[in-house]
């Protein structure tokens, strides 16, 4: 397809969907308006980019034909030539293949890998940096279900991150933190240690779109096994006086979910199914993608110290991200919440292998 004939197409869908925000009976259907307003908001600024060249091309046309009776408006016209090009490169930036999930919420892991309680602690450590990160842009957090160690770190966490109504131009959770996808590694001083050595742990984190309705995604309840368990704190210690813990396991694929935070039995269910049907989701697409002949990798699900994304170094505040070369030295800010920089990185280095025709960075 030509960049004109998608432009055309893209412009057609935008008026369309401007005529059926315009319709109250939409709202009626919350999730149909949801999803209506974020594809809205995602071709909103394709819409308003082409709106300006559009209009700066013809003032161009004008401006010529005044400047050549009156040279005063030689200057506007000169303005308007070196503005057209960069609408152009816009509008080109914005027309490129873009990820389908950009505007949709997430759910995030964390798990604690080598390093024993030193990795559970660093697992709080990223957990934290990742609430921090989501309260400085406003969205909503959930933590869904989580196993604590013994010294307070996190074994294993999940975390739902959600925008606040409708996400600007349908940049959404996703488009900023699929890249965190990976094995994170800590060089410091545990807590545990008490001569002083710096040692090296990782942890694991798994980013997936969240599903925003059960019908994305059909689940055949016979393809379940579903198990009640005690839930249990740090050490083993019982917190709920009734089996009220649910572990789901999805017998075709394997997959494995669980929750137990809520003391109603249902609600836990209702988690782990949220989370099992993202899980389900990007396992489909996976999976497309590599009967495509997709070469991106997937997240890393493994916590090997070898497989790192990134790496945070206390003794020298530094954070570097092996995928594309970055190093600062904040990593106090880092993981204050302040992550703008590095995924900013990241976020550029995707646009110019967009913008050049080449394969999406690999998110993992």
């Amino acid at each position: 397809m030509s960049t004109d004939t998608r432009l055309s197409t893209l412009l057609a869908e935008y008026q369309e969907l401007e005529q059926k925000l315009a319709d109250p009976g939409i709202h009626t259907d919350q999730a149909l308006a949801r999803r209506t307003g974020r594809r809205f908001a995602e071709l909103s600024p394709i819409a308003k980019t082409a709106g300006e060249l559009e209009q700066a091309r013809d003032d161009l046309t004008a401006a010529r034909e005044l400047a050549a009776e009156d040279p005063a408006f030689g200057g506007e016209a000169d303005e308007l030539e070196a503005r057209i090009p960069q609408l152009e490169e816009r509008l080109a930036e914005l027309l490129a293949p873009r990820d389908p999930s950009d505007a949709k919420d997430v759910i995030l892991e964390v798990k604690a890998g080598e390093g024993g309680e030193e990795s559970a602690l660093f697992a709080g450590d990223l957990l934290r940096m990742y609430l921090r990160y989501a309260e400085r842009h406003g969205w909503v957090t959930e933590v869904l279900d989580s196993q604590e160690s013994d010294l307070g770190g996190f074994k294993d966490v999940a975390v739902a991150i959600k925008t606040r109504g409708i996400p600007d131009g349908g940049n959404g959770v996703w488009s900023r933190l699929k890249w965190e996808g990976g094995v994170h590694r800590v060089q410091r001083v545990p807590a545990t240690e008490s001569q002083g050595r710096i040692h090296t742990s990782a942890a694991g984190v798994l980013v997936t779109p969240e599903v925003e309705e059960a019908g994305e995604v059909e689940v055949d309840p016979n393809d379940l096994r579903i198990d009640v368990f005690r839930s249990s704190g740090p050490g083993g210690q019982s917190v709920n006086t009734t089996d009220s813990a649910v572990r789901i396991t999805h017998l075709p694929t394997g997959i494995v979910v669980s929750c137990q935070n809520e003391r109603s039995q249902l609600q836990n269910k209702d988690r782990a199914m949220r989370m099992l049907r993202a899980k389900l989701v990007a396992l489909a697409e996976e999976q497309a993608a590599a009967a495509a002949g997709d070469a991106r990798r997937s997240q890393v699900r493994t916590v090997d110290r070898s497989e790192r994304i990134r790496t945070y170094n206390f003794p020298q505040n530094r954070i570097s991200d092996h995928r594309i070369g970055y190093t600062a030295y904040n990593l106090d800010l880092a993981l204050g919440g302040d992550l703008d920089g590095v995924l900013d990185a990241l976020a550029e280095a995707d646009r110019k292998a967009r913008l050049a025709g080449e394969e999406q960075l690999s998110r993992g």
